[in-house]
């Protein structure tokens, strides 16, 4: 990832702003639709939205799909390299938001619904070279998951994980804190579902707002699934931009960099005070951070 100054912690021999900075990369979500889902700060008008994310200093975005028959990755690929961008990362969440489409739906056929949608998320995934974020869209669950549903889960999952080890895509499953969920709140528990699907192709999506409130040490719950992190997202502890709440960035980051990990640092957080002044902020922070390091 570059968050080390020279994978060995030593400082490098010119340059370090500037070396460790160019060496992290950052992107942040940006929803190709309309959605209800506060916690992004951009959404639609690709083009004007990639231009303007590529201004003020990220490398890539992370794509919130909610179906991906309404987009044209080819379409897609070219808007975001003429913006000088890559893609991180695409989103599944608004299968669930929007359409309420889970892998532990009672009704089979929603189920179904799910995993087809999820395949063609993974078909645009492959497309665009990102990872593939399973979310929401794997199941809202109030109170202690029976074994039903977490063999629901696990079914759900193998599927996926067998159609995107076809594509070469890589699956992060994100933990979410137990308000949103109660399947899958803490990197234990995401560790453990990795441990029953056994596909080496399958990872998880760590989010230090969530972290903040399940995990007794950030620091700690990072450094015990190193190796298994394909994707991390940051927002700070009340769900702002990185700065403005209390996490402690640079030993989040340094733990991060002690992992070996080496995709994006994606900021999804709320669009406050506006969207525009909660992306600058967020970069500004997270390169100062980063050298801090």
């Amino acid at each position: 990832m570059g968050v080390r100054c020279d994978g060995r912690g030593q400082e490098p021999e010119s340059h370090p702003d500037r070396d460790v900075n160019k060496a992290v990369k950052f992107s942040i979500v940006l929803s190709t639709h309309h959605t209800s889902f506060a916690a992004l700060a951009f959404r639609g008008d690709l083009n004007a939205n990639l231009s303007r994310i590529a201004s003020y200093g990220y490398d890539g975005v992370e794509l919130a799909v909610r179906d991906a028959s309404l987009v044209n990755s080819t379409e897609i690929r070219r808007l975001v390299s003429s913006a000088g961008l890559e893609v991180s990362a695409v989103g599944t969440g608004q299968a669930w938001g929007e359409d309420r489409l889970s892998l532990v739906d009672d009704d089979w056929s929603v189920r179904k619904k799910a995993v087809e949608r999820l395949f063609g998320h993974i078909d645009l995934a492959a497309d665009l070279d990102a990872v593939l974020i399973i979310g929401l869209v794997r199941g809202v669950v109030r109170g202690t998951p029976s074994v039903a549903v977490r063999e629901l889960l696990l079914d759900g999952l193998r599927s996926i994980a067998a159609k995107a080890a076809q594509s070469g895509v890589k699956i992060a499953i994100e933990p979410i804190n137990r308000y949103e969920t109660s399947l899958i709140n803490t990197v234990s528990e995401g560790l453990d579902i990795l441990g029953q699907l056994g596909a080496r192709n399958v990872g998880l999506l760590i989010d230090t707002f969530h972290m903040n409130i399940e995990e007794p040490s950030i620091e700690k719950s990072i450094r015990q699934c190193s190796g298994r992190i394909f994707h991390f997202h940051v927002a700070d502890s009340n769900r702002r931009y990185p700065g403005a709440g209390h996490l402690d960035f640079p030993s989040i980051l340094r733990a991060l960099a002690e992992t070996d990990y080496g995709g994006y640092i994606s900021g999804e957080f709320l669009p406050l005070p506006s969207p525009e002044e909660a992306a600058q902020r967020a970069i500004e922070s997270l390169k100062a951070y980063v050298t801090e390091v």
